[in-house]
C-alpha cells in the first residue's frame, strides 16, 4: 500500500483550514460542550503556563487563558496561519492568548517550558502523531499533564461519520488513503498510544454532545467548516461527484432525523489527560 506523504498531507490540511477558518469558529458553539469538559479535565490555575496545540481560531486558548489569569499564559499554535490570524480578529479582553504559527511535530520551543499542553480534536490530525507526541512530552514539565479529546468510535460519531460515508459512497477510493479521524476512539487504543509516548497516569473520560440541523444542507455546511483537509480535497471534486457525495450524506443522516424534519446527532468524543512523569 502507497505510504502517505506527511509533507504533502500537512500542505492540504494546513490549505484546508485556512479555507475554512472563519466557518471554523462560527462552528464553536456546537462544540461548546466539549471545550468545557476538556478545560475541567485540564484543572488548570491561575499563573500556570500552557501551551495549545492546533489551536485553529484559538478559541479554545482563549478560554483557557481565562482561567490561568491573572499570572499565566497561554500559546496558541497551529500550522495554518489563516486559522491563527482568524484567532486574532475575533479574540478580545484582557486575557488573550499569544499565538505562534508552528507544527506540532517541530514546535521549536524550549523544553520543560510548560505546566499543561492542550489539544482539542487535533490528534489524529497529525500523520507522525509518534512525533507530536514526543514534542509534547518534551515541552511539559516534569509532572505537568497533556490533556487532549479524540472522536469516539466511527459508529458513534456521526457528525463526521454521515459525510464520510457520503464521500466512500459517492467518490471512488482515494489512491492514498488517509489516516481514520475516529482511530483513536477506543479508550484501550488511545491508552495504549499515550502509554507508548512515556506518559503515566492516563484518565480517560467519555464527552457525549447532541448537535441538532434544520436540515441536510445546514448539516453539510458544518461538516465543511470543522474537516479542514476533507473540505480542500472536495473543493476540487468536480459538480457531477459532489452531487453523488452530498445526495448520499442526506440518505445517510435519515437515520437521525426528527418528528419536525430536522436532524439530531449525538457525537461521542473521549477526553484524555496524561502525565509526564517526574
Amino acid at each position: 500500500m502507497t505510504q502517505i506523504d506527511p509533507q504533502r498531507y500537512k500542505a492540504q490540511e494546513r490549505a484546508g483550514f485556512n479555507r475554512i477558518a472563519a466557518d471554523y469558529a462560527d462552528g464553536a458553539p456546537l462544540r461548546a460542550q466539549l471545550t468545557d469538559a476538556l478545560l475541567d479535565a485540564a484543572e488548570l490555575a491561575p499563573g500556570q503556563q500552557v501551551l495549545d496545540l492546533a489551536s485553529g481560531p484559538a478559541l479554545l486558548a482563549a478560554a483557557a487563558a481565562q482561567r490561568v489569569a491573572p499570572g499565566g499564559l497561554v500559546l496558541a499554535t497551529d500550522i495554518a496561519e489563516g486559522m491563527m490570524a482568524e484567532g486574532r480578529r475575533r479574540i478580545a479582553g484582557s486575557a488573550q492568548p499569544a499565538f505562534a504559527v508552528a507544527d506540532a511535530e517541530q514546535l521549536g520551543l524550549a523544553d520543560s517550558r510548560f505546566d499543561r499542553v492542550l489539544a482539542g480534536l487535533a490528534l489524529f490530525l497529525f500523520p507522525q502523531p509518534d512525533k507530536a507526541l514526543d514534542e509534547v512530552r518534551r515541552v511539559l514539565r516534569p509532572g505537568g499533564r497533556f490533556v487532549l479529546s479524540v472522536w469516539g468510535a466511527r459508529d458513534r460519531v456521526p457528525l463526521i461519520g454521515c459525510a464520510l460515508d457520503g464521500v466512500a459512497r459517492g467518490l471512488p477510493p482515494p489512491k492514498v488513503p488517509r489516516p481514520s479521524v475516529c482511530r483513536y476512539g477506543e479508550p484501550g487504543a488511545l491508552e495504549a498510544t499515550l502509554s507508548q509516548a512515556g506518559f503515566d497516569d492516563i484518565r480517560i473520560q467519555p464527552c457525549e454532545f447532541a448537535c441538532r440541523f434544520d436540515d441536510a444542507d445546514a448539516y453539510w455546511q458544518a461538516f465543511l467548516g470543522l474537516a479542514g483537509g476533507a473540505a480542500e480535497a472536495l473543493s476540487r471534486v468536480p459538480a457531477e461527484g459532489l452531487a453523488k457525495v452530498r445526495a448520499a450524506t442526506a440518505d445517510a443522516l435519515e437515520a437521525y432525523r426528527n418528528a419536525d424534519g430536522g436532524y439530531t446527532l449525538s457525537t461521542l468524543t473521549l477526553i484524555a489527560s496524561a502525565r509526564r512523569p517526574a
